[in-house]
């Protein structure tokens, strides 16, 4: 079954809620999800590593708003003018995992 957020909001000031198709939700400190950020500018291309740095990104981090892109992923616009990285679903599960508390 392919996984696929069913409700996305803010959970708290610090907070993302994620509800996902299978009846799994969590929530996931936006500080995370952000340094997980996919683009160019946050990983290498060639070599696949990291750039940015956790502690390059303030802990007042949010988004500005969530979209939908197509049926695959989620393109987050940052409160630090940040909005070029797109969530694949099954990347952004496996932030939630990694990251999130589940409820």
């Amino acid at each position: 079954m392919n996984r696929i957020p069913s409700h996305v909001e803010p959970h708290s000031p610090t907070e993302i809620f994620l509800a996902w198709n299978t009846g799994e939700k969590f929530k996931v400190p936006y500080l995370e999800l952000r340094f997980e950020c996919p683009c160019a500018m946050c990983v290498d291309e060639k070599s696949g590593r990291r750039v940015i740095q956790k502690e390059s990104i303030a802990n007042t981090i949010k988004p500005n708003s969530v979209e939908l892109v197509g049926r695959y992923a989620l393109q987050i616009n940052w409160n630090d003018r940040h909005s070029t990285g797109m969530y694949h679903f099954d990347r952004l599960f496996e932030i939630c995992e990694k990251y999130g508390l589940k409820i």
